[in-house]
Protein backbone atom coordinates (compact mmCIF):
# COMPACT_ATOMS: atom_id res chain seq x y z
CA UNK A 1 0.00 0.00 0.00
CA UNK A 2 0.98 3.53 -0.74
CA UNK A 3 -0.42 6.95 0.12
CA UNK A 4 0.62 8.94 -3.39
CA UNK A 5 2.98 11.23 -2.03
CA UNK A 6 5.72 11.07 -4.48
CA UNK A 7 8.86 10.54 -2.89
CA UNK A 8 11.32 10.85 -5.66
CA UNK A 9 11.66 11.32 -9.63
CA UNK A 10 13.53 8.42 -11.00
CA UNK A 11 14.34 7.19 -14.49
CA UNK A 12 14.59 4.38 -16.71
CA UNK A 13 17.76 3.31 -17.35
CA UNK A 14 17.43 -0.32 -19.37
CA UNK A 15 14.53 -2.38 -21.18
CA UNK A 16 15.03 -5.69 -21.67
CA UNK A 17 12.64 -8.36 -22.97
CA UNK A 18 12.23 -11.05 -20.82
CA UNK A 19 9.99 -13.88 -23.25
CA UNK A 20 6.98 -11.96 -23.50
CA UNK A 21 7.73 -9.78 -20.19
CA UNK A 22 9.62 -6.65 -19.51
CA UNK A 23 12.81 -6.24 -17.06
CA UNK A 24 13.11 -2.36 -15.94
CA UNK A 25 16.08 -1.24 -14.24
CA UNK A 26 15.21 2.11 -12.97
CA UNK A 27 17.76 4.66 -11.25
CA UNK A 28 16.28 5.94 -7.76
CA UNK A 29 17.88 9.65 -7.85
CA UNK A 30 17.06 10.51 -4.50
CA UNK A 31 15.18 7.92 -3.39
CA UNK A 32 17.14 5.98 -0.02
CA UNK A 33 17.21 2.35 -0.92
CA UNK A 34 19.13 1.41 2.30
CA UNK A 35 15.86 -0.28 4.11
CA UNK A 36 14.80 -1.60 0.38
CA UNK A 37 14.70 -5.21 0.20
CA UNK A 38 14.54 -8.08 -2.58
CA UNK A 39 10.95 -8.60 -2.59
CA UNK A 40 9.94 -5.21 -1.25
CA UNK A 41 7.18 -3.19 -3.52
CA UNK A 42 7.95 0.02 -5.14
CA UNK A 43 5.38 2.34 -6.87
CA UNK A 44 6.30 3.46 -9.64
CA UNK A 45 4.33 5.93 -11.59
CA UNK A 46 1.25 4.53 -10.15
CA UNK A 47 2.16 0.47 -10.37
CA UNK A 48 3.44 -1.49 -8.23
CA UNK A 49 6.71 -3.41 -8.95
CA UNK A 50 8.72 -6.35 -6.55
CA UNK A 51 11.70 -5.12 -6.35
CA UNK A 52 13.87 -8.24 -7.67
CA UNK A 53 17.50 -6.45 -7.04
CA UNK A 54 18.41 -3.88 -5.89
CA UNK A 55 21.33 -1.20 -6.21
CA UNK A 56 22.64 1.68 -3.59
CA UNK A 57 20.38 4.30 -6.78
CA UNK A 58 18.55 2.17 -8.23
CA UNK A 59 16.77 -1.56 -8.50
CA UNK A 60 15.09 -3.87 -11.10
CA UNK A 61 11.89 -5.34 -11.68
CA UNK A 62 10.11 -7.24 -13.69
CA UNK A 63 6.63 -6.42 -15.63
CA UNK A 64 4.00 -9.01 -16.54
CA UNK A 65 2.26 -8.90 -20.26
CA UNK A 66 -0.47 -7.94 -18.46
CA UNK A 67 0.94 -5.28 -16.45
CA UNK A 68 2.65 -3.82 -19.53
CA UNK A 69 -0.90 -4.07 -21.58
CA UNK A 70 -2.46 -1.87 -19.27
CA UNK A 71 -0.33 0.64 -18.33
CA UNK A 72 1.97 3.21 -19.58
CA UNK A 73 4.99 0.96 -18.36
CA UNK A 74 5.43 -0.74 -21.70
CA UNK A 75 5.49 2.94 -23.64
CA UNK A 76 8.81 4.06 -21.73
CA UNK A 77 11.67 4.40 -22.82
CA UNK A 78 15.77 4.48 -21.07
CA UNK A 79 15.65 8.05 -19.72
CA UNK A 80 11.76 8.34 -19.07
CA UNK A 81 11.16 9.84 -15.85
CA UNK A 82 9.23 7.93 -13.38
CA UNK A 83 7.48 9.41 -10.28
CA UNK A 84 8.36 6.66 -7.17
CA UNK A 85 7.22 5.92 -3.75
CA UNK A 86 8.14 3.22 -1.68
CA UNK A 87 5.44 0.81 0.04
CA UNK A 88 4.04 2.96 3.62
CA UNK A 89 5.31 1.54 7.21
CA UNK A 90 2.55 1.44 10.20
CA UNK A 91 4.96 4.78 11.11
CA UNK A 92 4.37 6.39 7.49
CA UNK A 93 2.21 9.63 7.37
CA UNK A 94 -0.74 8.92 5.67
CA UNK A 95 -0.42 12.13 3.67
CA UNK A 96 -2.70 11.39 0.65
CA UNK A 97 -4.92 8.47 0.27
CA UNK A 98 -4.46 4.69 0.69
CA UNK A 99 -3.58 3.72 -3.20
CA UNK A 100 -2.98 -0.13 -3.88
CA UNK A 101 -0.29 0.26 -6.91
CA UNK A 102 -3.13 -1.54 -9.19
CA UNK A 103 -3.95 0.45 -12.13
CA UNK A 104 -7.58 1.14 -13.25
CA UNK A 105 -7.20 2.49 -16.55
CA UNK A 106 -5.21 5.07 -18.51
CA UNK A 107 -6.25 8.62 -18.84
CA UNK A 108 -5.44 11.05 -21.48
CA UNK A 109 -3.92 14.44 -20.95
CA UNK A 110 -6.09 16.81 -22.97
CA UNK A 111 -5.11 20.15 -21.65
CA UNK A 112 -2.95 22.17 -19.39
CA UNK A 113 -3.24 26.01 -18.29
CA UNK A 114 -1.26 28.27 -15.93
CA UNK A 115 -3.39 29.42 -13.36
CA UNK A 116 -1.53 31.90 -11.18
CA UNK A 117 1.37 29.93 -9.87
CA UNK A 118 -0.43 26.46 -10.77
CA UNK A 119 -1.19 24.16 -13.46
CA UNK A 120 -4.53 22.96 -14.23
CA UNK A 121 -5.19 19.69 -16.29
CA UNK A 122 -7.99 17.81 -17.82
CA UNK A 123 -7.45 14.38 -17.77
CA UNK A 124 -10.18 12.09 -19.87
CA UNK A 125 -11.15 9.20 -18.03
CA UNK A 126 -12.04 5.38 -19.81
CA UNK A 127 -15.75 4.87 -19.80
CA UNK A 128 -14.88 2.23 -17.53
CA UNK A 129 -13.94 3.71 -14.66
CA UNK A 130 -15.84 7.43 -15.23
CA UNK A 131 -18.62 6.75 -12.79
CA UNK A 132 -16.02 6.17 -9.90
CA UNK A 133 -14.05 9.71 -10.10
CA UNK A 134 -16.10 12.17 -7.81
CA UNK A 135 -16.14 15.79 -7.25
CA UNK A 136 -13.72 16.69 -4.75
CA UNK A 137 -13.21 12.82 -4.05
CA UNK A 138 -9.30 11.55 -4.13
CA UNK A 139 -7.69 9.82 -7.56
CA UNK A 140 -4.05 8.94 -7.97
CA UNK A 141 -2.77 9.74 -11.27
CA UNK A 142 0.79 8.09 -11.74
CA UNK A 143 1.22 7.21 -8.39
CA UNK A 144 0.23 10.93 -7.26
CA UNK A 145 -2.85 11.23 -4.46
CA UNK A 146 -4.91 14.44 -6.26
CA UNK A 147 -8.27 16.09 -5.45
CA UNK A 148 -10.67 16.08 -8.01
CA UNK A 149 -11.79 20.01 -8.64
CA UNK A 150 -14.39 18.78 -11.54
CA UNK A 151 -16.04 16.69 -13.34
CA UNK A 152 -17.51 16.71 -16.85
CA UNK A 153 -18.70 13.73 -18.30
CA UNK A 154 -15.64 11.42 -18.36
CA UNK A 155 -13.71 14.50 -17.92
CA UNK A 156 -11.72 15.54 -14.66
CA UNK A 157 -9.70 18.52 -13.47
CA UNK A 158 -7.27 18.73 -11.21
CA UNK A 159 -4.76 21.88 -10.20
CA UNK A 160 -1.06 20.95 -9.36
CA UNK A 161 0.36 23.17 -6.93
CA UNK A 162 4.06 24.30 -7.63
CA UNK A 163 5.59 21.95 -5.75
CA UNK A 164 3.93 18.79 -6.73
CA UNK A 165 5.38 20.05 -10.50
CA UNK A 166 9.08 20.11 -9.45
CA UNK A 167 8.90 16.79 -7.54
CA UNK A 168 6.83 14.70 -9.83
CA UNK A 169 6.72 14.40 -13.78
CA UNK A 170 3.46 16.44 -13.67
CA UNK A 171 6.05 19.00 -15.54
CA UNK A 172 6.57 16.50 -18.93
CA UNK A 173 3.17 16.12 -19.68
CA UNK A 174 1.54 17.62 -22.61
CA UNK A 175 -2.02 17.39 -24.62
CA UNK A 176 -2.03 13.50 -25.69
CA UNK A 177 0.00 12.34 -22.76
CA UNK A 178 -1.43 8.82 -21.38
CA UNK A 179 -1.51 8.16 -17.66
CA UNK A 180 -2.03 5.66 -14.92
CA UNK A 181 -5.16 6.37 -13.40
CA UNK A 182 -6.20 4.61 -9.87
CA UNK A 183 -9.57 5.76 -8.66
CA UNK A 184 -10.41 5.81 -4.80
CA UNK A 185 -10.45 1.89 -2.94
CA UNK A 186 -13.58 3.02 -0.70
CA UNK A 187 -15.16 4.31 -3.66
CA UNK A 188 -15.20 0.39 -5.02
CA UNK A 189 -15.66 -1.00 -1.65
CA UNK A 190 -18.94 1.28 -1.64
CA UNK A 191 -20.43 -0.46 -4.82
CA UNK A 192 -19.91 -3.66 -4.09
CA UNK A 193 -22.11 -3.47 -0.87
CA UNK A 194 -24.41 -1.40 -2.53
CA UNK A 195 -24.86 -4.43 -5.02
CA UNK A 196 -24.59 -7.16 -2.71
CA UNK A 197 -27.89 -4.94 -0.69
CA UNK A 198 -29.89 -4.97 -4.05
CA UNK A 199 -32.52 -7.16 -4.66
Amino acid sequence: MFTGIIQAVGKIETLTPQGGDLRLSIGTGQLPMQDVKVGDSICVSGCCLTVIARRDHGFDADVSKETLSLTTLGGLEAGSPVNLEKSLTLATPLGGHIVSGHVDGLGTVKSRREEARSVRFDIQVPASIKKYIAHKGSVSVDGVSLTVNKVQDDVFDVNIIPHTMEHTIFGTYRSGSRVNLEVDVVARYVERMLGERAP
